[in-house]
């Protein structure tokens, strides 16, 4: 099964959006989202063509959040939808083969019922309170989320205040694709925040490789 590691969402951050793709792109991030509400079409557009010029022909794989019509437009690799977007069936049929098609669960049943529509990936969470979100979903924890990824077939991205402090715990879940979006997003430290969780992350592989053997 396909892991990420470390999977990025841009949102509202304080440094450019490019900045941040060209960065992610030196880093070998493998999944890096544009997940951006507040702006104009045309705007969310011309971000997301400059951010794929920096990702194309790198391993980062550039995913457009809700909008099927921008993934076709800027040549994403992946389209993510929520509960409330699009149904997945309508978003295949606008994106094409191509382009593949990630969902959001917040409950062990949406997270089921995901699983039957045939998604490459699920993000599930809010692991812990966020507000990274408007309308917050209630968190789920740990336990939830290793109850799904023990029954998934396909990749399960944990979300949802997740920080430093917290992450061992996620990992521990068994969760190899965590998704950060604050912890990168509210600092001009990007660079050096993203190194620390990848060595986490690294750390945690060499502990798993070393107790496997």
């Amino acid at each position: 099964m396909t892991s990420f590691g470390l999977y990025v969402i841009i949102t509202n951050p304080v440094l450019k959006h490019t900045t941040i793709a060209e960065i992610c792109v030196k880093h070998n991030i493998k999944m890096l989202q544009l997940r951006e509400k507040n702006i104009s079409d045309k705007q969310l557009l011309s971000i997301a063509k400059d951010i794929r010029s920096i990702t194309r022909n790198s391993q980062t794989n550039f995913v457009i959040n809700d909008r099927p019509d921008i993934a076709v437009l800027a040549e994403a690799d992946y389209l993510h939808l929520g509960q409330d977007d699009i149904p997945i069936e309508k978003a295949r049929k606008i994106v094409g083969e191509n382009i593949k098609i990630g969902l959001s669960t917040h409950s062990i049943q949406q997270a089921k019922i995901a699983l039957t529509k045939k998604p490459n990936y699920i993000g599930f969470g809010p692991i812990y309170p966020t507000n990274a979100k408007i309308k917050p979903d209630k968190p789920v924890g740990t336990e939830q989320l290793k109850q799904v990824i023990d029954f998934a077939n396909i990749p399960v991205v944990a979300i949802g205040g997740i920080f430093p402090e917290n992450i061992k715990s996620i990992i521990s879940a068994g969760s190899k694709n965590i998704a950060m979006v604050r912890y990168l997003m509210q600092t001009k430290d990007f660079e050096k925040n993203l190194i620390n969780i990848l060595n986490i992350l690294k750390q945690w592989k060499h502990n798993y490789n070393m107790l496997s053997t």
